[in-house]
């Protein structure tokens, strides 16, 4: 999984945040929420792997600004995009802590959205969070808590959600390192620690979270321990009542420790309940080859490839990517813009999405980036022609990054496509997909004085603005070349003609 501080990667991708959220009938009790960029069909597919009609649930829309006026705090908004599509169904419930069923989340699971559902004042509520394709489910906590509040008709605590929202991005940022299992347990055991005791000294929770991390052989390192132990004195400022989280959070211990309580229990109560949502739900509409999770059978992740409780082996200081998904098309299990997608490195990036033209364009811009960045010249000359040369050295770290840096946003724009492409007053190209890359690109190498997204910038620290010039002017006459739109020729220092009669200069 990719690593960038998904602060971002906050809170999961089911389509549901709050906002122009449209009830439509209303049983008040239960409410599903539908993605906006979700074609009508997928919707459909999502109300009947939820066993619901319309006419017994309240149905609330949420569209990508929803994401944006609740996430924009904590994410930027390139990495938010612009299509929201997961989907979730809440019924709140009189006892028995949070249950949590996630189909096609790749990114979240139910433990997490469980854990930190309670910090946002939800006691008792069955939760499935879903999408008719895979996503990473970085969208789904705001949507969640939305949707509970609809149907309780209570107003959760602003303060208590904005928690929950820290939290989620926490638990997200040491499970790049750890494992999602393990981060969960490091978190909500010191959670239960704190809110038990009513523990509000820094000192004592610094040493329960290093004792906690200790004692489950997980590794935290000081930046990490730090944004813990922040989260969890602020929230030990809240003063919970333990009976009222109580229930959720020894679950969820027994689910990712993979300890059972006493009595030798492995699940709440309910899972055979006619009425419930967690499982009462139609297994074959979304495939054979989901990816679930669920607080009432740990074993589910292991039994559909959900479960990882191993980061990644990708190698660090790696950049973050959205994948973007293409409405329509839910066989190819395309990402979703507005979810956090782990990071992927050169050579992992998913490609299964896109068609056989894109991935041939996809496969000559990787050679490229091997030969411009990584000083693979005989790469280069295969990609860009004979005459082209490598005209900026740089080192192996830093050339890397900045090939994962652009093929993940070059494979963005290929899966999600250019229906979402609004042309600007200062497009230069007649190819959308040029337009759209050169404005990442412009950031990318601080083109005009533009400025880098997040920690895009520490890609290039080291290197100097007339490098960077010579950089973006090679790769975007590449790209150029690519969809024919201008004759690419090399310079004697191997800088590329950008400019061509029919495209106008910025």
């Amino acid at each position: 999984m990719k690593k960038r501080n998904l602060i971002g990667a906050l809170l999961c991708s089911v389509c549901l945040i709050t906002g122009s959220a449209m009830p439509v009938m209303a049983d008040s009790v239960k409410v599903v929420t539908l993605g906006a960029d979700l074609s009508q069909e997928q919707k459909d597919t999502m109300m009947r792997y939820f066993k619901v009609n319309s006419n017994e649930v309240q149905i609330l829309t949420i569209t990508n600004q929803d994401e944006r006026d609740h996430l924009s705090s904590y994410v930027p908004l390139e990495q938010i995009g612009t299509r929201t599509v997961s989907c979730a169904y809440v019924k709140p419930t009189q006892s028995g802590g949070i249950k949590v069923r996630t189909a096609n989340l790749n990114w979240v699971t139910g433990n997490m959205i469980a854990t930190t559902l309670s910090t946002s004042g939800v006691k008792n509520c069955e939760v499935v969070a879903a999408c008719p394709f895979e996503v990473s489910g970085t969208g789904a906590l705001t949507g969640i808590q939305m949707a509970y509040e609809s149907a309780s008709g209570e107003k959760l605590d602003e303060t208590k959600k904005q928690l929950a929202t820290e939290e989620f991005v926490v638990t997200g940022n040491l499970a790049e390192q750890v494992g999602q299992n393990d981060a969960t347990t490091v978190i909500n055991q010191a959670k239960m620690q704190i809110i038990q005791n009513n523990i509000q000294d820094a000192d004592e929770i610094y040493n329960i979270v290093i004792n906690i991390a200790q004692q489950n052989n997980v590794t935290v390192d000081t930046e990490q321990l730090d944004k813990i132990v922040s989260l969890l004195e602020e929230i030990a400022q809240q003063n919970y009542n333990y009976d009222d989280v109580k229930d959720t959070l020894e679950h969820v211990d027994e689910n990712v420790s993979g300890e059972t309580t006493d009595e030798g229990e492995t699940g709440l109560e309910g899972e055979g309940d006619e009425d419930s949502i967690v499982s009462g739900l139609d297994e074959s509409i979304l495939g054979s080859d989901v990816i679930a999770s669920s607080t009432e059978d740990p074993s589910l992740e292991q039994e559909t490839g959900g479960q990882t409780d191993m980061p990644a082996t990708e190698p660090e200081g790696e950049e973050p990517q959205t994948e973007l998904g293409e409405e329509g098309i839910p066989e190819a299990e395309p990402s979703e813009v507005g979810e956090l997608q782990p990071a992927e490195t050169e050579g992992t990036l998913n490609t299964d999405s896109l068609t056989e033209e894109d991935k041939a364009l996809f496969d000559k811009a990787k050679t490229f980036c091997a030969g411009e960045f990584q000083g693979d010249e005989a790469s280069l000359k295969t990609a860009a022609g004979e005459d082209a040369v490598v005209s900026v050295v740089l080192d192996e770290e830093t050339g890397k990054k900045l090939a994962d840096k652009v093929l993940s946003d070059y494979l963005e724009i290929l899966t999600a496509g250019t229906d979402a492409y609004v042309p600007g007053d200062l497009d230069i190209y007649m190819t959308p997909e040029l337009n759209m890359l050169n404005k990442e690109m412009t950031k990318l190498f601080t083109i005009e004085g533009a400025v880098p997204d997040g920690t895009d910038g520490d890609i290039l620290v080291n290197v100097s603005q007339e490098d960077k010039d010579t950089l973006y002017s090679d790769t975007m006459s590449f790209f150029e070349k690519l969809y024919g739109e201008v004759t690419e020729s090399y310079g004697e220092e191997g800088a590329a003609d950008t400019g061509s009669e029919d495209v106008p200069q910025e």
